[in-house]
């Protein structure tokens, strides 16, 4: 899974650099949200600016992210959604479970 890794204030962000989150890849993603929190980042913000395609595995990908972040007391941000993925969490209704910016700054913001 392509993506960088950077702290920023309370947070650690995780931006994508696929096109697509899906089956092919969500597993990859999940191990490495993993690890973060294993290392001790409980806050993460998940950059998705240039994730065009998700697909049920990525999202549940995001949720098991979301309750892991929140079993250790921390806390899983979304920012930067493209209109398709956007759309996604609106049909399954995960935008009332996940916090959504508009960029990477109002995310780390508000923690």
């Amino acid at each position: 899974m392509n993506c960088d890794v950077t702290e920023q204030g309370k947070a650690v962000v995780v931006e994508l650099k696929e096109e697509r989150l899906d089956a092919h890849n969500s597993n990859e993603f999940k191990s490495q949200m993993l690890s973060l929190f294993e290392g001790g980042k409980n806050n993460m913000v998940i950059n998705l600016k240039g994730v065009r395609f998700i697909d049920s595995s990525g999202l549940g990908a995001l949720v098991s992210g979301f309750k892991n972040a929140t079993a250790r007391n921390g806390s899983l941000k979304l920012c930067g959604l493209q209109p398709q993925v956007k759309s996604m969490f609106e049909l399954t209704r995960l935008h009332r479970v996940f916090e959504i910016f508009p960029d990477t700054e109002a995310a780390v913001a508000s923690f």
